[in-house]
């Protein structure tokens, strides 16, 4: 299982969620952590950066080293790649 960190910034994106589109969020970015599963894609133009899909929401995240990763944004797909 890797280990989650979060920025501050994220944090605040995620605290704002609603109940039910945050559940889906921790859900996603739970079960990638223990299992590697979920829509992961490498984001162009960024060298290290991903994103993981949880229905409309765009997970931005980084490996910190191959056991953690670091959540660096949390934003809907509309406001994601802007």
């Amino acid at each position: 299982m890797k280990k989650v960190y979060f920025r501050p910034a994220a944090v605040k994106e995620l605290e704002a969620l609603e109940d039910r589109d945050r559940d889906l969020v921790e859900d996603a970015i739970e079960r990638f952590a223990q299992t590697g599963q979920g829509d992961v894609k490498k984001l162009k133009g960024r060298e290290k950066d991903l994103r993981l899909r949880a229905g409309d929401w765009r997970i931005r995240f980084v490996y910190e080293h191959p056991d953690a990763i670091r959540v660096l944004h949390i934003r809907n797909r509309r406001e994601a790649y802007r």
